[in-house]
């Protein structure tokens, strides 16, 4: 019997109504998307890494890139998300779902991997590592499998499960779901992600610190940064949307 294929696929738009553009911003040597196109190529387990934009103006430059960068690319609707990510995985010969959003540049290739690896071994529908959220915003991921997929897309009829692609799977008593948890305390509370202009700030601060030698710095790395300089975690302290 095949083992399982495992595909993961991230979400990316240029539009975005807080900070257009945002995924062709500039961190250190690359631009937000290339940072995490190449993260998530480093996932063990990942078999494939397909990048899931819109079709029309906003998907173009997206598309452009990742073609560039080697990945491949599915184009689909802007606003049901949820079925970009179904036709993204089914074109992509997805067993398995691992979703990871475009504006998470320090997503960590080796949490990300143990999120897949704990739905493996549990044998759950449904795994993440924000339920409840224990990691910094930015480092979420969430993997499911594609009958999970395939009955959300039947079945949801929400627009929330729609433009948020995994609700109606996260909702369903029926799914096994499990959560893999986190360091919790004051990390919980930081923002990694890109949805404004001082996340950016906070995040070039970061990777102008970050060491020159490493490909992919882990989390923790990240974090022992920021308990040196605390200063750093005040630029977008106040932006709390999760």
């Amino acid at each position: 019997m095949n083992a399982a294929r495992t595909v993961c696929i991230i979400q990316a738009r240029v539009g975005s109504s807080r900070l257009p553009g945002k995924v062709l911003e500039s961190l250190g040597t690359a631009t937000v998307l290339e940072h995490v196109l190449r993260r998530c190529r480093a996932i063990d387990g990942a078999d494939d890494v397909v990048c899931a934009t819109v079709e029309g103006k906003d998907g173009d430059e997206v598309a452009s890139l990742a073609d560039h960068l080697g990945f491949p690319v599915y184009r689909g609707s802007e606003r049901d998300v949820l079925a970009r990510y179904h036709g993204a995985a089914h074109a992509a010969n997805a067993d398995v779902v691992l979703r990871v959003t475009s504006d998470c540049p320090l997503i960590d290739p080796e949490v990300c991997a143990d999120v897949l690896r704990l739905r493996q071994e549990l044998k759950a529908d449904y795994a993440s590592n924000n339920m409840p959220p224990s990691w910094p915003h930015g480092l979420d991921c969430e993997a499911f499998t594609i009958a999970a997929l395939d009955e959300a897309i039947a079945t949801a009829t929400l627009p929330e499960d729609h433009e948020h692609v995994t609700p109606w799977i996260r909702r369903n008593e029926s799914y096994r779901r499990v959560n893999l948890p986190g360091p919790g305390g004051a990390l919980t509370t930081q923002r990694w992600t890109l949805d404004y202009p001082e996340d950016l700030a906070f995040l070039r601060a970061v990777y102008d610190r970050l060491p020159a030698n490493d490909a992919f710095p882990a989390w923790r790395t990240v974090a022992q940064l920021l308990n040196r300089e605390p200063e750093l975690a005040l630029i977008n302290q106040f932006r709390h949307q999760r």
